[in-house]
C-alpha cells in the first residue's frame, strides 16, 4: 500500500536576486515497510523534499507545482490543524542538527515525556518509563541517569540518540530521516539503522532515508533516488544503483566513496559534465598564501609535536557542600599518546569514548584535572605567560563537529573568516585580506561568490566549509579535526581530505583527525588510537590496525563498517 506520493513538485525561494528553485519535477513514493534512500549532494534538494513533506519550509520557501499525498488525502501547508494532526504523530522527521532539534534549558527526560504525553494516551510515570525505554533503545547508557540530564551534558552523537528517541516515542507511520547517523560511530549507527529496520519490518513503517554515506544505504535501503541540483537523476533498486548505476552522475558518485579494503593516495572527484567544474585547487608554497609561513618553516619531521601524558579529565555531575558526596563523571583516564610532526593521527572510538574531550583540551578549551600537554617543547598549562600562549592558540586551530553552532548566524561569512586573519594582524591591508577570504573559499568549493551571505543560506555541508576556511585563516602548524566531513556529502568530502592532505604536505601542517567514519580514517592517517570509555585500547599503524587489529573492541568497529 503506498504510504506517501508525490507528484510534479516544485519548491521556490523567491528573493531580491531573483528565484531560486529548490527542487523541480519530483516524484516519488513510499510503500508501507519500505524504506527510501534519498541520495546527493550538499545542496541537491534532499532535505528540501522532507521539509515540504512536513510543512517547515523556511520563508520565503513555497510548493509552486505538484502535490503531496499521504494515504491518498492531500499535504495542503496552508491547513494547519491537519498539519498539526499529521506532525509528530504520524509522520515524524530526525533533523540533521541534534543541537537545534532539542531546548538547552530543559532535560532530556522533560522534552521526551512531553512528546510521548502529547501523542499517547499515558500519565506522567508511564510516559518517563517509555523515555527511559527508548534511551535504552538507541543505545544510551545508563538511561535512568541520563534522562534527568541536560542536551549540553551529551556529546554529539548522543543527542543525535536522543533526537532519534524523540521521534520514535510516538510511533509514526511515516519516518523522514534526514541524515540520522551522521554524528554516529559505526556501533551506535549500526543500532540505530537496525532498530529503523526493526520498526519498518514488525510495524509497516514507511522511511525516507536522506544521507550522503552510501554505505548506509547499501545496507539499508530497499529503493534509491539519485538527485542533483534540486532534479531526480536515477531511480531504482538499491542493488541496481549501487552496483548498476545508469546515470553517469550516479557512477561518479558512487566511485567517490572511500574505501575500507586499501588505502588510496587521493580521493576521487565527483564530476557531471553539466557542472562545468574547476580543476582540484593545489597548493602551490612559491605564491600561495597559506603557503608562505611554510617557507620559513625548520623541519622537523620525525620529531613529536605533541606530547600529552596520563591526560585524565572528569566533569562534575553532581555538586554537594561535602566533597564526598560530590560525584563526578571520568571522560578521559590516563591517557598518553604523541603525534609527530607532518603526522596525522586518527583518533576513532564510540560516541562517549572522550575523542572530541581530547581535542577540546589540546585546543585549551579545557583545561585537564591531571596530566600534561606539551607543543613544540613548551609545557601548555595556566602558568603560560600570555603573550606565549596567544602564539600557540594561533598555531593550534579546530574544525568543530557541529557548522551550524560554531558559526555566528550574525556575520556575513566574509566578516567570519577575516576576523582570525584582522585579529592577529595576518594581512598587511583590507585589500589583501579580501583576496585571501576569497581565495579561501574558493579552496574550500565554495566560491567568492558565497564572501556576501549569510550562514543560514548555506546547507550543512556548506557550512562545514565555512568553518574550515576559518580555521585555515591563521595558517595554524596543528590542526584539530573533530568530525570534520561528518556533514559533508562524498564529493565535497573528497575535496576537502584532498584538500587537507595538500595543507598537510605544503604546510608541514600535522593533524589529530577525529571521526566515526572509519574508511575516511584508512585514507587519512598514518597512524590510529582506538579509545573506549575514555581510555585508549589499541595504538597501531592504519594498515596494521585494519589489516590486524588486536583488540577484541577494534575488531568489532571494523566488523560493523559499512561496505558497498
Amino acid at each position: 500500500m503506498t504510504l506517501l506520493s508525490i507528484k510534479g513538485l516544485r519548491v521556490e525561494y523567491p528573493g531580491r536576486k531573483g528565484t531560486f528553485v529548490a527542487a523541480t519535477g519530483v516524484d516519488l513514493t513510499v510503500a508501507r515497510g519500505e524504506i527510501l534512500g534519498l541520495v546527493g549532494e550538499s545542496g541537491a534538494g534532499k532535505s528540501t523534499i522532507g521539509s515540504a513533506i512536513m510543512g517547515l519550509l523556511d520563508f520565503p520557501g513555497r510548493v509552486t507545482a505538484g502535490e503531496i499525498l499521504f494515504e491518498g488525502q492531500k499535504i495542503d501547508a496552508t491547513d494547519r490543524a491537519a498539519l498539526q494532526a499529521l506532525r509528530g504523530r504520524r509522520i515524524s522527521m530526525i533533523f540533521q542538527d541534534p543541537l537545534t532539534s532539542l531546548n538547552p534549558i530543559y532535560t532530556v527526560g522533560h522534552q521526551l515525556i512531553e512528546t510521548i504525553q502529547s501523542h499517547l494516551p499515558l500519565d506522567h510515570a508511564g510516559a518517563r518509563k517509555r523515555a527511559i525505554e527508548m534511551l535504552d533503545a538507541v543505545g544510551i547508557a545508563e538511561p535512568e541517569v541520563r534522562v534527568d540530564q541536560y542536551p549540553h551534558q551529551f556529546s554529539g552523537g548522543m543527542r543525535q540518540r536522543v533526537v532519534i528517541a524523540l521521534v520514535l516515542c510516538s510511533e509514526p507511520d511515516l519516518i523522514i530521516a534526514d541524515e540520522p547517523t551522521t554524528a554516529l560511530d559505526v556501533s551506535v549507527q549500526a543500532q540505530i539503522l537496525k532498530l529503523i529496520k526493526k520498526l519498518v519490518a514488525e510495524r509497516d513503517v514507511g522511511v525516507i532515508l536522506v544521507t550522503h554515506d552510501m554505505g548506509v544505504i547499501a545496507e539499508t535501503a530497499d529503493r534509491v533516488m539519485v538527485m542533483h541540483r534540486g532534479q531526480v537523476v536515477e531511480t531504482g533498486d538499491t542493488h541496481q544503483v549501487i552496483h548498476e548505476p545508469r546515470h553517469d552522475y550516479t557512477k561518479s558518485l558512487i566511485a567517490a566513496v572511500p574505501r575500507g579494503d586499501r588505502s588510496l593516495h587521493r580521493f576521487p572527484r565527483v564530476v557531471y559534465k553539466t557542472d562545468n567544474a574547476t580543476p582540484e585547487k593545489q597548493i602551490d608554497l612559491g605564491t600561495h598564501w597559506l603557503g608562505r609561513a611554510a617557507n620559513a618553516a625548520t623541519s622537523t619531521e620525525g620529531k613529536a609535536l605533541v606530547e600529552v601524558r596520563n591526560l585524565d579529565l572528569r566533569f562534575l555531575t553532581r555538586n554537594a557542600m561535602l566533597p564526598r558526596n560530590r560525584r563526578y563523571f571520568n571522560a578521559v583516564r590516563d591517557v598518553s599518546f604523541d603525534i609527530r610532526e607532518r603526522e596525522v593521527l586518527g583518533l576513532v572510538g564510540e560516541s562517549g569514548s572522550g575523542k572530541s574531550t581530547i581535542a577540546r583540551v589540546l585546543a585549551q578549551i579545557y583545561r585537564p584535572t591531571s596530566g600534561t600537554f606539551t607543543f613544540g617543547g613548551k609545557l601548555v598549562d595556566a602558568k603560560l605567560p600570555s603573550r606565549e600562549a596567544m602564539a600557540i592558540r594561533t598555531q593550534i586551530q579546530m574544525i568543530f563537529q557541529d557548522p551550524y553552532s560554531s558559526l555566528n548566524p550574525r556575520m556575513r561569512v566574509d566578516r567570519i573568516i577575516a576576523e582570525p586573519i584582522r585579529h592577529h594582524r595576518l594581512a598587511e591591508n583590507e585589500t589583501e585580506l579580501r583576496g585571501i577570504v576569497q581565495d579561501l573559499l574558493e579552496v574550500v568549493g565554495l566560491g567568492a561568490a558565497a564572501a556576501s551571505k549569510f550562514p543560514h543560506e548555506f546547507s550543512g555541508g556548506q557550512r562545514q566549509r565555512i568553518a574550515i576556511a576559518r580555521a585555515l585563516a591563521t595558517r595554524p602548524r596543528f590542526l584539530i579535526c573533530d568530525e570534520p566531513t561528518s556533514a559533508l556529502d562524498v564529493s565535497i568530502q573528497a575535496q576537502i581530505l584532498n584538500l587537507l592532505k595538500d595543507l598537510r604536505d605544503a604546510l608541514n601542517l600535522t593533524v589529530l583527525f577525529i571521526s566515526h567514519d572509519l574508511p575516511v580514517v584508512r585514507q587519512m592517517c598514518d597512524r590510529v588510537i582506538v579509545m573506549r570509555n575514555g581510555a585508549i585500547v589499541e595504538e597501531a599503524e592504519v594498515n596494521d590496525l585494519f589489516n590486524a587489529p588486536k583488540s577484541d573492541y577494534a575488531k568489532e568497529l571494523l566488523n560493523l563498517m559499512p561496505s558497498l
